[in-house]
C-alpha cells in the first residue's frame, strides 16, 4: 500500500508533496482509498462533504467503531502526515482478519477530506462540514490563490456542492473514532516509546495580518519619506517569536502576500498569516494580544495601518477520558500519553462523538516537510497497536 501511495502528487523537484483538495492529486488518492476498500470487501462511499467511509458491516446499526485520518497535503509536506494514519487502518484490518477477529461492531476506515487546509486556507474543512462548525455560507465563500471557489473547485471534480453541510445522523451512529497519525514532535524519540496516546490538542488559530501602507518608487524615494508596511511586518514577526517563548507557546508567520510585488517597488500591501498554539486558552490569548499591540507600535511608527482577521480557531480539546483510558488498558498500561500542537480530524469530530489519537514516534520531530520520516518497525507497531486497540472496541 505504501509503495503505491507513495508517487501520488510527490512533485519531482522539491521530494515534499502536494495533494490539494479536489485536485488531480486528491482525485488519485480518493481512486487509491476505493481500490484498497474494494480490495477488502468493503463498502466504500463518498458523504455529502466529499469524507471517504469505507464499511465492514452494516452502519446503520450505530455505534460503530471508525479509524482513519486524511490524505491531503501541504505544500511539499511528508509522506507520513495523513496518509499514515491511513495506510494502517487498511493494515490493522488485515491484521485483525488474520487473527480471525469477530466483529461485534461496524467498523469503517475514513479518509477526511481537506484536513490540512492548503488550497482554501482552513483546515479541517470535511470534518467541519460533518460536525456542523463550517456553515455552508462560509464554506461557499472559500476561495483558493487563483480565485476558484471551493463549489467550483468540488464540481469539477465531480462533487456536488450543494450538497454539502452537516452530517448528524451519521456521526450520531458512531461509538468511536480513533485516529492513529505520525507524531509531530519528538516527545516518545525522548522516551523511547514506538506508539503513544494523545491526552489533548493545544488550543490554535490562524490570524490574518494586513500591513497598509503607500506604494512608491524604491530607488527614489527618501527612508525618511517611506510608508513602507514591509517594516511593520517585520517586526510583527520578531515580535511573535518572543512572545510565544515567554508564554510558553509556539507562534509562527508562515506565508506571506505582498502588492506590488516589485523587486524596485516599495510595498502597498502586506499580508502575514499567523499561526499559533499554546497549551492553554489563557496563554493563546496573551500571546496574540502582545502581538498585535507589537504590530500597532510598530505601525504607527511607521505610518501604516494594521488589520488583523481572525481565520480559523479550535479551542483546546480533551480527549475523552474514559476511551483514552480503555485505550491504554488494551495496550498494556504502559503506553505514555501526551499532549500535542498540532490540530486533527479527531480534535474536530471530539464535540460530536468519542474520540481519541495513538501517536507513532518520529525520530526527528520533523513534520509538515519532505524529511518527516518514521521508521518501519515503528509503523509495524502503531499497526498492531492500531489493531489491538480495533479489536478491544470492535470486537468485544
Amino acid at each position: 500500500m505504501w509503495a503505491d501511495l507513495a508517487p501520488v502528487g510527490r512533485h519531482p523537484g522539491s521530494g515534499g508533496y502536494r495533494r490539494y483538495a479536489w485536485t488531480g492529486a486528491d482525485t488519485d488518492c480518493r481512486a487509491w482509498f476505493r481500490a484498497q476498500a474494494e480490495a477488502r470487501g468493503l463498502l466504500c462511499e463518498t458523504d455529502r462533504n466529499g469524507n471517504q467511509w469505507a464499511w465492514l458491516g452494516d452502519r446503520t446499526v450505530g455505534d460503530a467503531v471508525v479509524t482513519g485520518s486524511h490524505l491531503d497535503s501541504v505544500p511539499d509536506g511528508g509522506a507520513f502526515d495523513g496518509p499514515l494514519g491511513v495506510v494502517s487502518s487498511f493494515a490493522a484490518l488485515d491484521e485483525l482478519r488474520r487473527r480471525g477477529a469477530r466483529f461485534t461492531r461496524p467498523l469503517a476506515v475514513a479518509n477526511f477530506g481537506d484536513e490540512e487546509g492548503a488550497r482554501f486556507g482552513l483546515a479541517c474543512v470535511g470534518s467541519r462540514l460533518a460536525a456542523g462548525q463550517l456553515t455552508r455560507q462560509t464554506a461557499f465563500a472559500l476561495r483558493d490563490a487563483d480565485g476558484v471557489s471551493l463549489p467550483q473547485a468540488m464540481e469539477a471534480a465531480g462533487h456536488d456542492p450543494e450538497a454539502i453541510g452537516p452530517d448528524p445522523e451519521r456521526l450520531a451512529g458512531i461509538g468511536a473514532f480513533v485516529e492513529l497519525h505520525v507524531e509531530q514532535g519528538r516527545a516518545l524519540d525522548l522516551t523511547g516509546d514506538a506508539v503513544g496516546v494523545a491526552s489533548a490538542i493545544w488550543p490554535h488559530g490562524r490570524w490574518r495580518f494586513d500591513f497598509r501602507g503607500e506604494a512608491n518608487h524604491a530607488g527614489t524615494t527618501r527612508l525618511a519619506d517611506r510608508r513602507d508596511p514591509m517594516l511593520t511586518y517585520a517586526e510583527t514577526v520578531l515580535a511573535a517569536r518572543r512572545e510565544a517563548e515567554l508564554a510558553g507557546a509556539v507562534a509562527t508567520f508562515g506565508k506571506v502576500a505582498v502588492e506590488p510585488n516589485g523587486v524596485n517597488a516599495i510595498p502597498s500591501l502586506v499580508r502575514g498569516w499567523l499561526d499559533s498554539r499554546a497549551p492553554d486558552q489563557a496563554a493563546l490569548d496573551t500571546v496574540l494580544a502582545a502581538v498585535e499591540q507589537a504590530a500597532r507600535e510598530r505601525a504607527e511608527r511607521d505610518g501604516t495601518d494594521v488589520a488583523v482577521v481572525r481565520e480559523s480557531f479550535t479551542p483546546v480539546v480533551e480527549f475523552e477520558h474514559a476511551l483514552r483510558d480503555e485505550i491504554g488498558r488494551i495496550l498494556g498500561g504502559s503506553v505514555p500519553v501526551l499532549g500535542t500542537g498540532a490540530g486533527h480530524d479527531a480534535g474536530i469530530l471530539s464535540a460530536s462523538v468519542p474520540t481519541a489519537m495513538l501517536f507513532v514516534r518520529n525520530p526527528t520531530g520533523v513534520s509538515h516537510s519532505p524529511a518527516e520520516y518514521a521508521a518501519e518497525d515503528d509503523c509495524v507497531a502503531g499497526v498492531r497497536a492500531l489493531a489491538d486497540v480495533l479489536e478491544g472496541l470492535a470486537c468485544g
